[in-house]
């Protein structure tokens, strides 16, 4: 790891520090790796981490075990920390379980949506349709999350929630939706405007094949990322 990469992370960890420094160690790492603030492969030195935290390197290092058990954080014995680094392949089948979780979800949603959050889903396609056309590739990425957050959410389920956020989470150091062509976002907003209009018919069949065309459509977006993908890791 660079010591000017080093230097970067640590400064974005001593910007977000607060009063209660201990018990934000783990939130902050973990807000960090999900913005992509610390990229794919980087190391996280728990001795500059616990520094820049003015606490000792054990709560540092319970956060980065706990990290690791999220899959965000790999560590091997006599290695040092580092953010997870997946393979083109790993990540299609990550969004492959991702988009089983999804659908499992939507299928409930669908019946159970009020018209409060349908209204919200539907505010944020406005928004990623602004993004598009203002070549905003960082709201489109964040709002992309809130869009499918706000079609799930409804299910009520808060295991498969629970498990859907978890595998969404594996998926957002990568920071795919940030890479993607114009095309491919104008696609996905197709999509998101096609399961709204299922929603808003509560019609499950509709959904669930819109939902399918949707995640093989991610799936090409890897694909088309993966080269860049593969530098980033190098």
């Amino acid at each position: 790891m660079s010591s000017r990469m080093t230097e970067r992370l640590i400064a974005q960890l001593v910007e977000t520090r607060t009063g209660s420094a201990r018990a934000n160690v783990l939130e902050e790492l973990r807000r960090l790796i999900l913005s992509g603030g610390a990229p794919p492969g980087v190391q996280l030195p728990p001795g500059e981490i616990a520094d820049a935290f003015r606490v000792s390197p054990i709560p540092v290092r319970e956060a980065l075990k706990t990290l690791v058990g999220e899959g965000l954080v790999v560590h091997q014995r006599n290695s040092p920390y580092r953010v997870s680094q997946l393979s083109t392949e790993e990540l299609r089948e990550i969004y492959f379980v991702r988009g089983t979780l999804e659908q499992a979800a939507l299928a409930q949603a669908v019946t159970r949506i009020d018209p409060a959050a349908l209204d919200r889903a539907r505010r944020c396609h406005d928004d990623l349709v602004t993004a598009v056309k203002y070549n905003d590739r960082k709201a489109f990425h964040i709002t992309s999350r809130e869009f499918h957050r706000e079609l799930t959410e409804p299910c009520a389920m808060p295991r498969l929630l629970n498990m859907f956020n978890a595998t969404w989470n594996l998926t957002e150091p990568f920071q795919v939706m940030r890479s993607v062509g114009t095309a491919t976002q104008e696609a996905l907003n197709d999509d998101h405007a096609t399961m709204l209009d299922a929603f808003a018919a509560r019609d499950s069949t509709a959904l669930l094949e819109i939902a399918q065309i949707h995640h093989r459509r991610l799936e090409s977006a890897i694909i088309e990322t993966s080269a860049e993908l593969d530098v980033r890791h190098d």
